[in-house]
């Protein structure tokens, strides 16, 4: 099937088409990749979503890149081009749906059982398949990718939730130039975690009382085009395997150094979208104050009394709560939420093993 259809489908952007539709007609267009993000579930929905976008040619980070392949690649993660309105089918378990992207490329899965899943319980992450079904380029072979859901049982206790700029990954945030300077001439591999991150995370992933390991929620106002290069750093830096919760591009590539910034509303969002979710579980939210983290967090806590147990918060800035410190720490007593401003990952681990979340043989 030839790439006409998005013309009839009422896509709400249509400049966006008519170039992709353009380069597709004048040979321009590169082979189309599916880009699937982890998803989540439990044991009776799941959800999962990804992309449709043009084969940026990305190639796995080393420690020896040049800097011009860094910067060539951080270009590429903003430039390529996402395909609208192209079919994408989904396979979990033996369940089929098909879906169509939406303006930006995206498509979106959410996948319901009636009764209980025994088979979404015996193991944390399981498969999801996908095939696109529309022929974009000529001479197109077949397009498939496979993505992955984390499970939460309901027998689970905890959930952890961190941000990750400035909180895991040293970002420099609040000060654009060492920020650009960090996206450009640094890659996965060269990027720096904050010390002792690694080991404390794979602590408070490792659950107690005979508990299946701990989740993890990775929240950020970055964008999904980051992905590729956020998955390739936790995975050098040994950094828990999670869930990605990042945001659609809003911006050109001509502003990528902005990738992070906005209002930060998304994440207040998706963090409330999994307490609503995982009705059964407690909730401990890690960030830092450099940005929203505390405003946002301590919100939460209050909207939802109860539910977060504990707020870690990496302080980068003198002063947390424009409204006052002591009258916001109050309050989250009173929902008992704990809530610690630490200087350092050592700081925070000595928090969580008072507070019985990892073991005492951390600092052995």
């Amino acid at each position: 099937m030839k790439y006409f259809k998005p013309f009839i489908k009422g896509i709400r952007k249509p400049f966006k088409l008519l170039k992709v539709f353009l380069k597709q007609k004048a040979g321009w267009l590169d082979k189309p990749i599916i880009v699937p993000y982890n998803g989540y579930g439990n044991e009776t929905d799941i959800f999962i979503q990804g992309m449709v976008i043009e084969d940026k040619g990305l190639s796995k980070p080393k420690d020896k890149h040049r800097v011009w392949k860094n910067m060539l690649a951080t270009i590429k993660r903003f430039s390529g081009d996402e395909i609208p309105g192209v079919t994408v089918k989904a396979k979990f378990l033996d369940t089929t749906q098909t879906t169509t992207t939406d303006d930006w490329g995206f498509f979106f899965f959410h996948f319901h059982f009636e009764n209980k899943t025994e088979s979404l319980q015996r193991k944390k992450w399981h498969p999801v398949h996908f095939t696109l079904l529309d022929e974009i380029v000529e001479n197109q072979s077949p397009i498939h990718a496979t993505g992955q859901v984390q499970i939460v049982s309901r027998h689970q206790k905890l959930i952890v939730v961190s941000d990750i700029d400035d909180t895991v990954l040293i970002s420099h945030s609040t000060q654009t130039l060492k920020k650009l300077k960090l996206m450009l001439f640094k890659n996965a591999f060269t990027r720096s975690p904050f010390p002792g991150i690694s080991k404390f995370y794979n602590a408070l992933a490792e659950a107690k009382d005979n508990q299946a390991s701990n989740p993890f929620f990775y929240v950020s106002s970055s964008e999904w085009n980051l992905y590729d290069l956020l998955e390739d750093f936790f995975h050098f830096n040994h950094i828990p395997k999670g869930v990605f919760m990042l945001r659609k591009l809003k911006t050109s590539v001509f502003k990528f150094w902005k990738s992070g910034g906005g209002n930060h509303e998304s994440k207040f969002e998706k963090i409330e979208s999994l307490l609503r979710f995982y009705p059964k579980q407690k909730f401990i939210l890690i960030g830092d104050s450099g940005q929203r983290d505390p405003e946002i967090y301590a919100r939460l806590a209050l909207e939802f009394p109860g539910r977060v147990d504990t707020i870690f918060i990496r302080r980068i800035r003198s002063r947390t709560f424009p409204g006052g410190d002591k009258k916001i720490k109050g309050k989250l007593a009173q929902v008992n939420t704990g809530y610690f401003e630490v200087k350092s990952t050592h700081e925070a681990a000595l928090i969580a093993a008072g507070k019985g979340y990892i073991h005492n043989s951390y600092f052995t």
